[in-house]
């Protein structure tokens, strides 16, 4: 029963995806959506994707990476090499976008994921600053004047991506391997002790993160028209964190609800860059304070659909429970 229960939820959801990008593909075609609320629906999507992708890394494996701009960069710049330089396909591009980021991801997780905490996300952080810096001083992708790329992301695209990711990372944090990084998240000594390869699954669950955000990377790359090294600075990965904590860490549905309403904040805000910082500032103080645990928490919006039926003390005959 639960899982024809989990089966019918799924393609309830599918469906209303379907429907919802159908509407939104026929409001653009026929102009009823001006470039301003499509760019804010694109930009939501790749930030979608890229605080899903986060959220795989923090929130399920619990390993603090403040690093997430610099695999956006490596999925844009790769991207658009394919598509501008080699003349491929735009879906060969994404790919080799995801794949290069993972290769990334793998560079930097091989060696580093054997830290913790503070010293974890040093490392992730030189990792995005290297990048960057890489890109600015290679004349082939345009250096620090940046790279032209076509617009090639089209509505489509971006909500296909964003429902595949959203599925994969479901359905990879419900697996066995999914459990095995949220044992490391508890807590990573007793997770080894009972047998698990704990450096394989963080490896592993940094790796799918990176992919995702070079998926991201190349969505971005192929709709901003020019693509730059600032773009993809400290302030970026920043952005992305702020996504995922808001939401509540070990939450899938927090980090989407907040990426949708802190994208629609900064898209306003977009002209005063300082009072864009300084609310998110305030709002994280505020969060940290009275609801620390984010805005769902560990919870999925799911958990509000499901029949409270109670169940303390095991079997319930009559009015009274019985223990099993």
């Amino acid at each position: 029963m639960t899982i024809f229960k989990q089966a019918k939820f799924f393609w309830t959801s599918i469906v209303l995806a379907v429907i919802f990008s159908v509407i939104v593909q026929f409001l653009i075609v026929g102009g009823t959506l001006n470039q301003f609320y499509v760019n804010t629906l694109f930009f939501m999507g790749i930030n979608i994707i890229l605080a899903v992708s986060l959220h795989l890394i923090i929130g399920i494996t619990g390993q603090f990476s403040i690093g997430h701009a610099g695999f956006l960069a490596v999925g844009a710049y790769a991207s658009a090499i394919m598509t501008m330089k080699l003349s491929l396909p735009f879906p060969v591009a994404l790919i080799t976008g995801g794949l290069a980021a993972a290769v990334a991801g793998l560079i930097i997780g091989i060696p580093t994921l054997r830290l913790r905490g503070d010293y974890l996300a040093i490392a992730t952080l030189g990792f995005g600053e290297i990048v960057r810096i890489v890109f600015l001083n290679i004349d082939y992708v345009g250096g620090a004047s940046g790279m032209t790329v076509s617009h090639l992301t089209t509505w489509p695209w971006l909500i296909g991506c964003v429902v595949f990711t959203i599925i994969v990372i479901a359905n990879f944090t419900n697996s066995t391997h999914g459990r095995a990084c949220i044992s490391i998240r508890e807590n990573e000594i007793a997770a080894d002790a009972m047998g698990i390869n704990t450096t394989y699954y963080k490896v592993a669950a940094f790796a799918l993160g990176a992919f995702f955000a070079g998926i991201a990377g190349a969505l971005f790359a192929h709709n901003f028209y020019i693509i730059q090294p600032t773009n993809f600075g400290f302030l970026k990965s920043f952005d992305i964190l702020i996504f995922v904590v808001l939401g509540g860490l070990g939450s899938m549905s927090g980090a989407v609800i907040a990426t949708v309403l802190l994208t629609i904040i900064s898209t306003y805000l977009q002209n005063y860059p300082e009072v864009r910082m300084v609310i998110y500032s305030l709002v994280l103080i505020v969060m940290m304070l009275y609801r620390p645990q984010g805005l769902m928490g560990t919870k999925e919006i799911t958990s509000f659909f499901k029949s409270s039926k109670s169940a303390k003390g095991g079997v319930q005959h009559g009015s009274k429970n019985t223990v099993a």
